[in-house]
């Protein structure tokens, strides 16, 4: 048995050192590339040591954390993994955010230093008087430069550390405009039980990832770091066009990808589709958001290799997967629990409910966050326990299993929106248009959007005599927010449609937007 084998076989252990391994075995070997250079793997392993003694040097210490908000690069990786090696959390921030979000996810993270790059800066400002040290990733003003003067010098090597299963390995974030952010803390030993899990699918020292979501993205990080630990190549595209992705897979000999839905919908309805290689691909997988019958049916049909689609939260718990490709009959679900995945379904009073009915779907297994940062209160919220004391984390979902075991969505009870991969919730904007002083109630709801997969589209009811248009509110609501989250439409109305207890029926207002 190798010594990666062996270490792989272990219970635990840290996707840092697996880099090690793979350094000493194929140095020359690629691991990451993106449009401006490549990195093998020894690169990449002496890369992570002058990061790791760098964040040292700096004072940083085991269960310290940094932020990094910025596009992706071959910097970006690097510098997550080697603050991985030093055992030090990674808090990555979605760009798209407001100035204000990014700098209560900063603070809430108790970040020691902001790595970024031009077009973070210019979404966050210019720093305060007392902010913590900047870096800049792509050698402009940001911040010190990344490689020329903050990192270590070539041969550096950082204090040996050992990570703990219950250490943070990344802090990631919910999206959100106004009050607490809710920071995902998953543990490395959360991690390394998605690493064990990538065995199956065909990952190994010749795989090649494209991959065209953000870092800062759980769905990426569940295909990034098993394709590393197992010796393959990581492509990163910063940002995602259909032409684009469709040729580098066919260049590069992709065999893996992560795509969201609304990418899959936007590549199968591209005029070249058809015209690319893609027989080099092996396993295709999608996970973030609802991933229609027809469209896996059309993927299955003509695009190579096969289909899996992951359901779960970037909180962990359960995850169920369908394999797509071995049944084509059960494209409606989003598949069986995953081996090791407790998936389980209660009643509004906690109680698990009969074969067959309907509940809210939670989920246990080893892959579960240690909690929300700082916020114990939020941590119960998202908990469940079974009566033997086992813990389980509440999706907010309803579905239903079948004979067979497979698991069929019906409702998200959170009325969480998916757009484009990315959660949006909908209390957040309408937090936000409650702040003009025109509105005196408000209620966004998801619509389907060819574009976005769903899209937010608000209903307001305005203070009496009142006449601000709607389209000036629009306008206004939009500056307020990330671009990932602005409104679609908004409908003045005079007066939300609740129910008997006061309950405000967003079933009724998706159908008035419908018309």
């Amino acid at each position: 048995m190798s010594a990666i084998d062996a270490a792989m076989a272990r219970e635990f252990g840290a996707i840092a050192d697996l880099i090690r391994l793979h350094a000493q075995e194929a140095p020359s070997r690629a691991a990451l590339a993106d449009s401006q250079r490549t990195l093998d793997y020894g690169a990449l392993d002496a890369l992570m040591d002058r990061v790791a003694a760098s964040l040292q040097r700096d004072g940083l210490r085991a269960g310290d954390a940094i932020a990094i908000c910025a596009a992706s690069s071959t910097q970006y990786a690097a510098l997550f993994l080697g603050a991985l090696r030093a055992g030090i959390a990674v808090a990555p921030l979605a760009p798209g955010s407001t100035p204000a979000s990014l700098a209560r996810m900063i603070e809430d993270a108790q970040a020691r230093i902001l790595f970024l790059d031009a077009a973070a800066a210019e979404v966050i400002g210019a720093p305060e008087k007392d902010a913590i040290p900047r870096i800049a990733l792509d050698a402009s003003a940001a911040g010190q430069a990344f490689e020329a003067a903050w990192l270590a010098p070539t041969g550096a090597r950082p204090q040996a550390v050992e990570p703990q299963p219950a250490w943070p390995f990344n802090i990631i974030y919910s999206s959100g405009t106004t009050g607490e952010p809710k920071g995902i803390v998953q543990g490395h030993g959360m991690r390394w039980a998605h690493v064990q899990r990538g065995a199956k699918y065909g990952y190994g020292p010749d795989t090649v990832t494209l991959l065209s979501t953000p870092l800062y993205s759980n769905t990426t990080l569940v295909v990034f770091f098993p394709t590393l630990a197992y010796g393959g190549c990581v492509l990163l595209m910063p940002k995602f066009d259909a032409a684009g992705y469709l040729a580098l897979a066919e260049r590069h000999r992709v065999t893996h990808t992560m795509l969201v839905p609304v990418q899959y919908q936007r590549l199968m309805a591209h005029p070249a589709f058809d015209k690319h290689d893609l027989s080099s691909f092996r396993f295709k997988f999608s996970t973030s958001a609802p991933f229609g019958a027809a469209l896996k049916a059309d993927v299955l049909k003509r695009w190579p290799g096969g289909l899996v689609e992951f359901y779960g939260m970037t909180e962990g718990g359960g995850t169920c997967i369908l394999e797509a490709h071995l049944h084509p009959d059960k494209l409606h679900t989003v598949g069986q629990p995953a081996e090791g995945s407790d998936i389980r379904l209660i009643d509004e009073s906690g109680r698990e409910v009969a074969r067959g009915e309907a509940g809210e779907v939670v989920g246990h297994s080893a892959g579960m966050m240690v909690g929300y940062h700082r916020q114990p209160e939020k941590t119960r919220e998202a908990e469940w326990f079974d009566p033997a004391g086992k813990r389980f984390i509440r999706t907010g979902d309803v579905g239903r299993f079948d004979e067979e075991g497979f698991l069929t969505l019906f409702d998200r009870k959170k009325d969480m929106i998916i757009s484009g991969g990315f959660n949006i919730y909908p209390s957040d904007l309408e937090a936000v248009l409650r702040g003009h002083a025109a509105v005196a109630e408000a209620a966004v709801v998801g619509m389907p959007s060819e574009q976005w997969g769903e899209t937010p589209v608000a209903f307001v009811v305005r203070r009496a005599g009142d006449e601000t248009p709607g389209e000036a509110l629009l306008q206004w609501a939009n500056a307020q927010l990330g671009k990932t989250q602005r409104l679609a439409r908004l409908h003045l109305i005079d007066e939300l449609p609740r129910s008997a207890i006061g309950k405000v029926l967003k079933r009724e207002l998706r159908e008035r937007d419908a018309r």
